[in-house]
């Protein structure tokens, strides 16, 4: 029997095009760009072209793809100039974001993702003549911001009201703004004195994603500023607002209206439902937070009766939809799953036992949750039926590909060995791990146990709560991490 051999460039042009897509447009170009013509041809397909991404989430923060010279000028001299026509979307990381732009003119290029912005970047942008003049003031019309806080202390902070200023008198063609925190470790919300509101307008504006600080600066950008917006998501710590700020005036244009809270509120029928009954034209209602300090529930029938019945509409469908907001709180075993890819920081708590099939629903539920906080003191039903079953193959091993930063510490220990057993978990790299000292040395058997030694390896940062007693095996158990403790024992 006589055998063939085919190579890459005898693959129809078909087969070719399925194999590419599988790959990142990124590595595509770079990889494949003046090989031949045949390749040229099909990698300049808008497949490739339309949108081209120099970003990529790397352990808690977005990493710059351009990440030398060589590479910088490849695509500076040679790739972007020849399918510059082609390119609709950018995404880039600060560091390089004023190379790319400048690097040809962009006739087709309407929207941006800016990534790790900075004090640097956004004066650099805003008030460089070329760009300032020409892409953002007569192209872009949809603009997605992710900003940074600088680790430089001598550096003013970052001020998410000033982006704003800038980006409203610069990009004047702007219909949609997604403003938001590069990482769950650095907050950056709106928020301003009460005295010295930012000057911040817009007649083109039809579509805000933002996060601010409280439901005063959530007021602030529902009076009148942005005439045309028919869409807004809203995401804010907390409900506080001054007596003296107005929630009044009605909003015929806003159609779709999202609200998120991460603490509780206690002012619901004060604030919330007078600025609902302001929206007499809204289609698409989002509301994710807790409400407290009330004698009865909230429930469909009272969101009929004080909401759905206010507004001028014919038909109502009442429904839980995956969260829009990036914190999902106070989830027990009765949690039904679904898929919610906005959700950044999940909050576990019951008085029953988690097992190990629950910790895979909540990761396929939450498959970019960066952030885990745990609080369960009652041991695992299943786990000796697990450990008698063929030494623990039958469990799957859970990934949790961009986990961050890991709270333990109110818990059984069978929910520490569910995270540092590399036969139940596998962490990533560079994760903060909070948890109680006394605890850690029983599943560890004294910083001895081979099986949690690999995912202890995997952390830069412990915090352990309880006894303060520092030692070698210690360090040595944790050889990235640098150790803090604590008094505090908290979720």
């Amino acid at each position: 029997m006589k055998y063939s051999c085919i190579g890459l460039y005898d693959l129809p042009d078909e087969i070719l095009m399925i194999i590419l897509k599988k790959l990142n447009n990124f590595d595509v170009l770079f990889t494949l760009h003046g090989v031949n013509e045949r390749l040229n041809r099909l990698i300049k397909d808008s497949i490739f072209t339309s949108r081209l991404t120099f970003v990529k989430w790397i352990s808690n923060n977005f990493i710059d793809l351009i990440s030398s010279d060589m590479i910088l000028n490849r695509f500076r001299l040679q790739i972007l100039p020849e399918i510059r026509h082609k390119i609709e979307w950018l995404d880039l990381e600060s560091s390089s974001m004023k190379y790319v732009l400048r690097a040809a003119h962009y006739p087709n290029l309407y929207g941006l993702g800016l990534y790790n912005i900075n004090e640097e970047s956004v004066r650099c942008l805003f008030t460089n003549e070329i760009l300032s003049s020409g892409i953002f003031k007569s192209q872009i019309t949809t603009l997605l911001i992710t900003t940074n806080k600088s680790d430089d202390h001598h550096e003013a902070p970052l001020s998410v009201e000033e982006i704003c200023v800038d980006i409203f008198n610069v990009c004047t063609r702007l219909t949609a703004l997604t403003l938001y925190e590069s990482s769950h470790r650095s907050p950056l919300r709106f928020n301003f004195e009460e005295l010295s509101p930012p000057n911040i307008y817009s007649s083109s504006l039809l579509i805000l994603n933002i996060r601010v600080q409280c439901f005063a600066n959530c007021l602030y950008l529902l009076d009148g500023r942005f005439s045309q917006r028919h869409t807004l998501y809203v995401d804010m710590v907390n409900a506080y607002c001054p007596q003296n700020y107005k929630n009044q005036g009605d909003l015929p244009n806003l159609r779709c209206f999202s609200l998120s809270c991460y603490f509780k509120i206690s002012n619901y029928d004060e604030t919330i439902l007078p600025l609902l009954y302001r929206m007499s034209n809204l289609e698409v209602l989002g509301l994710c937070f807790t409400v407290c300090d009330r004698e009865t529930f909230i429930d469909g029938n009272d969101l009929k009766r004080r909401i759905i019945n206010q507004e001028k509409i014919t038909q109502c469908h009442i429904y839980s939809y995956p969260s829009l907001m990036p914190y999902c709180g106070s989830i027990t075993n009765n949690f039904p799953g679904g898929l919610c890819k906005n959700v950044r920081t999940v909050l576990l708590y019951d008085e029953y036992p988690f097992e190990h099939e629950f910790f895979l629903r909540i990761v396929q539920s939450f498959p970019y949750m960066q952030e885990l906080c745990m609080s369960n003191l009652k041991s695992q039903n299943r786990k000796h039926s697990y450990q008698s079953s063929n030494d623990n193959q039958n469990l799957s091993v859970i990934k949790y590909f961009f986990l961050s930063e890991l709270r333990i510490v109110n818990v059984h220990d069978d929910y520490m060995e569910e995270f540092l057993f590399d036969t139940k978990a596998c962490l990533p790299k560079n994760v903060s791990l909070h948890l109680n000292s006394e605890s850690l040395q029983r599943v560890t058997r004294y910083f001895t146990r081979d099986v949690t030694r690999m995912n202890c390896a995997k952390i830069d940062m412990l915090y352990l709560y309880g006894e303060r007693k520092r030692s070698n095996s210690l360090q040595e158990y944790f050889p990235n991490a640098e150790i803090q403790f604590s008094g505090f024992m908290g979720i």
